[in-house]
């Protein structure tokens, strides 16, 4: 089982070791130590920005001219997230890496400018939660009407040959059409993943499942999941469905989220080819960023794992750690407690307490919390302390 056949020579006695932890453990692994060489230079307060990697689809939502059309676009964008999402690691290093783990309070910022009159977008994240850990997002084009808020956790658990991830959170993504009809709000739940590889040491995600879109105009997109085997020899499958609001299809699509899909069966038109060129989030140098922004943070981390210095990296990731633990003990201390920069904590998100009940999905709770983003920080960057 432990065969490591992907894994470098000098870190397999390290890689047997976290196979045997893994299968020994129960509960959620999040907080586990993984061997070097999987760990990624990148913390998840970056993840957020693959939502946003072809900034002319999340644009070009508000442009739509009718519901049905908007509710398409919507459908397409998502689609196009996935495979940043969920595949880029393997991409760009190989293979899927374990991305480090936030601080609470750490921020992540960026921009993709606004080229060819589609409007700049804006990107703020801040990890909300640390026990268990939770990143809170907000993407906005106010030029082209179209906003997201959302928050993501995960709860991982080994079953023998795979790790399984539950998403936790969800996001809202808020449209004014160009064409001047009414705002419309869409829920959008988060998919199950699958990281197989484990045992071979060349991790990668297939999605599993089922997520849903819902509009507050009462369309219904459900997307279902499949790895190769099931709906055709091809991994990262999907089937989608449009239904009204008396649940009738409307349109259905297929193929794959890594590549291309089509409208109305396989041999249908095309609807979207994910390989088109992505557009990286702009970041500001290193140098001009605060202590609490992601790559600041993290820069000797991400320096030690690049380089392969996995001892330089280890005691930067000890030391900040370390600092963490202190600074919760300080406030347990003073009976302090941290604050939010750029979101509040709400119980029970109206939004999500519409939408859900529009879905008519008994698997969606009828209420769960969110982040909501405040406004008058918007031009806020880091924080004083």
């Amino acid at each position: 089982m432990c065969s490591g056949a992907d894994v470098p020579q000098e870190q397999k006695a390290g890689w047997a070791s976290f196979i045997k932890s893994l299968a020994q453990m129960t509960g959620d692994l999040s907080s586990m130590t993984a061997p070097p060489f999987i760990l990624s230079p990148t913390s998840l307060t970056e993840f957020p920005a693959y939502w946003c990697e072809h900034p002319n689809l999340f644009a070009e939502i508000s442009e739509g001219k009718t519901e049905q059309d908007r509710m398409e676009r919507v459908l397409r964008w998502f689609i196009d997230t996935l495979s940043a999402q969920y595949t880029t690691r393997n991409e760009k290093m190989g293979s899927e890496k374990k991305p480090l783990n936030p601080v609470l309070g750490e921020l992540f910022y960026g921009i993709w400018p606004d080229l060819n009159g589609r409007g700049e977008t804006r990107l703020i994240v801040e990890q909300v939660s640390h026990h268990p850990p939770i990143t809170a997002y907000y993407i906005e084009n106010a030029k082209a009407g179209v906003k997201l808020q959302g928050h993501s956790g995960q709860k991982t658990s080994f079953t023998g040959t795979a790790i399984n991830v539950k998403q936790s959170g969800h996001a809202v993504l808020t449209v004014q059409p160009k064409n001047g009809q009414k705002e419309e709000k869409y829920l959008i739940t988060l998919p199950k993943l699958r990281i197989e590889g484990i045992i071979w040491g060349s991790p990668y995600i297939e999605l599993t499942d089922t997520n849903a879109i819902q509009s507050s105009t009462g369309l219904t997109a459900q997307i279902d999941y499949k790895g190769k085997g099931y709906f055709s020899g091809k991994s990262h499958s999907f089937k989608a469905s449009i239904a009204n609001a008396s649940g009738k299809s409307v349109q259905t699509y297929e193929g794959q989220w890594t590549g291309k899909s089509h409208i109305g069966g396989s041999k249908g038109p095309i609807f979207l080819d994910t390989t088109a060129p992505k557009e990286e989030v702009t970041v500001r140098d290193v140098s001009q960023q605060t202590e609490w922004e992601s790559r600041k943070l993290w820069v000797n981390v991400a320096k030690g794992i690049r380089t392969g210095n996995y001892d330089e990296a280890g005691k930067d990731k000890t030391r900040i750690e370390n600092e963490q633990r202190q600074r919760r003990k300080d406030e347990t201390t003073n009976s302090t407690t941290w604050e939010h920069l750029h979101f509040t904590h709400v119980d029970s998100d109206s939004d999500y307490q519409f939408l859900s009940a529009l879905l008519h999905d008994k698997l969606t709770p009828a209420h769960e919390d969110a982040y909501v983003f405040k406004p008058e920080t918007m031009d806020v960057v880091g924080r004083s302390a």
